[in-house]
This record gives C-alpha cells, structure tokens and sequence, in this order.
C-alpha cells in the first residue's frame, strides 16, 4: 500500500476501516525496504491522520490513538525518517491549527503533549545526537514551526501549550527510559527555540509565558538544594535538606547538562549559572528585540543576585 490510498482510509468515516488504516500505517512506515516518503505523499498522510485523529470521538479512544500515533516515531526503525514523520506532523499541526473547534482543541492539545514525550525519547535513545537535535528545533523555528517567532500565521496557542509542557515532558521522557542508563539531557541545546523565541517575539504575552511557565520553574529546580546529591554532602551540610519538599523534575535535574552529553551530567547550580549566562548572551545578540533584551537582561540579574545572596547565606 502507498501513502495516497493509506491516507484516504486514515480519512474514512467508518471507524473499523480508520483502525485497519492505523494498523497499515505503522508497517508502512517501518518497512526498511520501501524509498523514504517524498515530502507530497508525506503531507497526503498527514492529512489523513489527522482527520483520523479528528474523528476520534471518545476520550479513552482518543487518548490510545495519541500514544500510537506517537509512538509511531519510536517505531520507524531510521532517526533520519523519524524525523521526517515528525516534520509532516509539525507542518500539519500548524497549518490545520486554526480550523479546530473549540470542542475538539483539547485533544490536539494531549497530541502534541504525546509528540513532544515522544521527540525526547527518540532523541535520548539517539545519545542526544547533535544533528537530530538541530533538526527538530529547526522544525519548531522555521517558517511555519510552532515557535517561528516571526511568522504572523502561526497560531500563538501552540507556543503557550509548548511552553507549558516542554520540561515537563522531557522529565517524564527521562524517568520513563527503558534503555537506561540514558545520557544526560543537553539543556542548552534543547531550549534554543524557547530562548530564540523569548528573544524575538513580538508580544510581550508570549514572551511573559515562556519565562513564567518555563524558564523561571526549571531554574527553581536547578537552584534547590535537592538538586545536590544529599549523599554526597557533608554530615553538617545533610541535615539543611528537607525531605518534606519534593524536588521538582528531579530526574532532569540529576540528569542533565549543558550542551555535552558525553562529558557527563553537570550540577544543578552549576548547570543554572550556565544556562543564565546563556540567556544573557542571546539578550545581547543583535537580532533580539529591545523589550525582551531589557527583561532577559532582567531576569539573568536577579537569578544571580538571588544566586550570590544564597551563596553568602
């Protein structure tokens, strides 16, 4: 079966004919013997499994859906046609974004959510492999990606959604490993499109959510002193952890670095003041707008006045 008939049976009214077409589609997609899928036979599928997973009306078949669609990336047994798969479901998402109805929005919302676990995943079983990596932000930046921070079409909802749930995800990515143990996750590396888009956004609403719903709670956790191993610490030291205050993302934060997998996991605090330093240098690059300059500006000065103040505490 090709991709064109695939997608029209995906497209089906009849629900038993759109859960064969799932079924074909998951051996047409890992078959190593077929030529990978031309960009036009790529967006005809997407098409269809999209108003497949549009005509999903239940919320337990909605829910299996999303995790199979998902897992489709984790399937294809080539990285490089992972990703391909991943771009059709980008470019899609994004075009077909402002037809959704409102009954219906909260759905996409779980499937990208299960997309994103899914990319992190694929990505931690590839050793954070750079040029993956560069090629899946460069998919949410381009013209048309869900966090393109000039491109006018591209609904703002997709880039709140994504700042909602991206550390999130990436913590239960990590925790849920089955092949661990998994390198440390480059933190620098996978938030370059939030910073990019922090720093070139046109509206200060998306510039504020992507620093309150991202930026400021893994900071947070990267600055508990539960990111420190109490194990490691001296006695005296020790007895300052609380263990009624439940570190947050603590599988991320025991596991991360900055841009370098294979030099190992770095230290929360240490790994924040790198990741601050980093927000200052895109603050100060040409193409960054004034207003968020001043608040990146901002926001690297009191972390790091708040960072000094507790090193002298």
């Amino acid at each position: 079966m090709t991709a064109t008939p695939l997608a029209k049976y995906l497209a089906s009214n009849d629900k038993k004919i759109r859960d064969k077409a799932i079924q074909s589609l998951s051996q047409f997609l890992s078959d190593d013997s077929q030529d990978p899928i031309s960009k036009p036979d790529m967006d005809k599928l997407w098409k269809g499994i999209f108003y497949c997973f549009w005509m999903s009306d239940k919320p337990l078949v909605q829910q299996a859906l999303a995790t199979d669609l998902a897992e489709l990336l984790l399937n294809i047994t080539s990285v490089s046609s992972s990703l391909s798969f991943l771009s059709g479901f980008w470019e899609t998402t994004v075009r077909e974004w402002s037809g959704i109805d409102r009954l219906r929005l909260d759905k996409y919302y779980m499937l990208v959510r299960r997309f994103v676990n899914a990319t992190f995943r694929l990505l931690g079983r590839s050793d954070w492999d750079k040029s993956a990596c560069d090629r899946c932000n460069e998919m949410l930046t381009r013209p048309g990606g869900p966090l393109c921070p000039t491109d006018i079409r591209v609904p703002t909802s997709l880039a709140y959604h994504l700042s909602d749930i991206f550390v999130d995800e990436l913590e239960k990515a990590l925790a849920t490993a089955s092949d661990p143990p998994i390198l440390p996750a480059p933190l620098s590396t996978l938030l370059t499109p939030f910073f990019v888009m922090a720093a070139r956004t046109p509206t200060s609403v998306t510039y504020k959510r992507i620093q309150s719903e991202l930026f400021n709670p893994l900071l947070s956790a990267l600055s508990s002193p539960q990111s420190i191993d109490a194990d490691d610490q001296p006695p005296a030291k020790r007895m300052r952890l609380d263990p009624g205050v439940q570190q947050q993302y603590p599988t991320l934060v025991s596991n991360a670095c900055f841009d370098s997998p294979s030099d190992g996991k770095i230290e929360g605090a240490v790994l924040r003041k790198k990741l601050l330093r980093r927000i200052f240098e895109i603050a100060s690059e040409p193409d960054t707008r004034d207003s968020s300059r001043r608040k990146m500006y901002a926001l690297f000065k009191e972390s790091t006045e708040d960072d000094d103040a507790g090193e002298e505490g």
